[in-house]
């Protein structure tokens, strides 16, 4: 499969702009996941600019 990594940073959401998996959503997945986090792409903005990726804030984020 072919990486879409410049039609993906059209739509990231991502602010940590030195990220190296920025635009590469399989990798960047992979990673949060292994960390037992959620991309920023998951977040409301507000909350994604705070860098705290954790299932617990996702889940307070979008109030579950």
């Amino acid at each position: 499969m072919e990486c879409k990594k410049d039609r993906n940073l059209s739509y990231c959401s991502c602010t940590y702009s030195s990220c190296g998996n920025r635009g590469v959503c399989c990798d960047c997945l992979q990673y949060h996941l292994k960390s037992r986090q959620l991309p920023g792409c998951c977040f409301p903005p507000e909350v994604e600019k705070t860098y705290d990726r954790s299932f617990e804030m996702f889940a307070k984020a979008w109030k579950l």
